[in-house]
């Protein structure tokens, strides 16, 4: 197996996992950033939209194969994501509105997801 589709595989296998989390245990999701559980139920909304959001883009990288014809816009689309996310997260943690540890563990988780993102686009074929 290539070096592209492990990483590919292995970003699918995580934003499957925590998009699982955030559609079906919202209030754990909310734990592990650092919010006492059932200190705020509104998070439950948009964390179900995050991980339904989630799933679907872990099922397309999964599912992908290096001959589809939008390969290549998939893995661009991840690196934009992950990216976004990395810097979202480490703006959330200087600002205040993550507590550190959980601003630490989601900067990076978030900055390996894009390193994952970035070798799968980085070994992925050229479209002919």
């Amino acid at each position: 197996m290539e070096p592209g589709d492990v990483a590919r595989k292995a970003l699918a296998c995580v934003r499957i996992f925590n998009g699982a989390v955030g559609l079906l245990a919202p209030a754990r999701m909310a734990a592990s950033l650092g919010s006492a559980p059932g200190e705020d139920r509104r998070f439950g909304y948009p964390a179900r939209m995050f991980g339904i959001r989630t799933l679907v883009l872990g099922a397309d990288l999964l599912l992908l194969k290096a001959d589809d014809p939008g390969a290549r816009r998939i893995l661009r689309q991840a690196v934009l994501i992950h990216a976004t996310d990395t810097a979202a997260a480490a703006y959330a943690g200087a600002r205040g509105e993550l507590p550190g540890k959980a601003a630490k563990l989601t900067v990076a988780i978030s900055a390996v997801n894009t390193v994952l993102a970035v070798v799968s686009l980085a070994t992925a074929k050229p479209r002919g």
